[in-house]
């Protein structure tokens, strides 16, 4: 197991107010490479906030289909490297047999890793369908989802710098949420603590802090959510990804307001005069 680094440096700058300049301190996040490697081979390197690194590999493995239940992992091992983190993943047999292969076919005929027209198809994956899930929200769901996100987010209450993705229930409120430098490594780690917890991703919504992309669609079809609420826009390949997928996708929330974009029957709220 990694030893526990630091998730914050306090460091000094020069303030520049209308009042005049001084020198002052300032806390800053932490980021460093974190390694995914399977049967010892590595297989992605991302740069995150060196915590929650357990929760961080098996997020990432279920949202990027490498495995289709954490049972298919036999073992996760952290190891600090000084320069960065190394994380070992050992896949059961089944599911270790299926990622060599899913290796084979994406290194193409130059062994040049993720190129061309294979790496597309990889990165435009179709995402599992969610529109048979039964969760309604109404508008105060959705804005409370967000209130509720921003108290426990005690990394950015600290630098103002991070990114951050919960796991919102009707009637109970943020039950699990993660922080990460990155939005994805923030979901990956939400989908691996959910996943710990043995919470069905069903019975909720996701709700982060960042813009909405594709990426961020098909991490939330992986966790088996039906809706997505955001602060923040999202692209217009993530709203159409997002359609097919029967998911709402709910985003710019700013204090009572919001914009629904997608599969609006399950925010039950007033429709009034169309709003440009």
């Amino acid at each position: 197991m990694a030893a526990r680094r630091k998730a914050t440096t306090q460091i000094s700058r020069l303030a520049h107010r209308a009042s005049g300049t001084a020198a002052a301190n300032r806390m800053v996040p932490e980021e460093t490479p974190v390694a995914f490697s399977y049967a010892g081979t590595t297989h992605a390197v991302m740069m995150a906030s060196p915590a929650d690194f357990e929760d961080f590999a098996l997020g990432f493995s279920l949202t990027e289909g490498i495995v289709a239940d954490p049972a298919e992992i036999e073992a996760i091992e952290v190891e600090d490297l000084g320069a960065g983190i190394d994380i070992q993943i050992r896949l059961r047999d089944k599911a270790n047999t299926r990622f060599q292969a899913r290796r084979r076919r994406l290194a193409g005929p130059v062994g040049c890793g993720l190129c061309g027209i294979e790496s597309i198809e990889e990165a435009m994956r179709s995402v599992d369908e969610v529109g048979t899930s039964k969760l309604t929200l109404d508008a105060e769901d959705v804005t409370r989802s967000v209130r509720l996100l921003s108290k426990v987010q005690p990394l950015h209450s600290e630098t103002g710098a991070v990114h951050a993705a919960g796991f919102y229930v009707p009637g109970e409120g943020i039950v699990i949420a993660r922080e990460d430098v990155g939005r994805h490594n923030a979901l990956d780690k939400l989908a691996g603590a959910l996943a710990k917890a043995g919470i069905n991703g069903a019975s909720g919504a996701v709700v982060v802090t960042s813009r909405v992309s594709v990426e961020m669609v098909q991490k939330t079809a992986a966790i088996g959510a039906s809706v997505i609420i955001a602060v923040s826009a999202p692209t217009a390949l993530a709203i159409r990804t997002a359609e097919a997928a029967g998911m709402t996708l709910v985003a710019l929330v700013r204090g009572d307001d919001f914009d629904v974009f997608t599969h609006p029957d399950r925010v039950v709220c007033g429709v009034t005069k169309h709003v440009a």
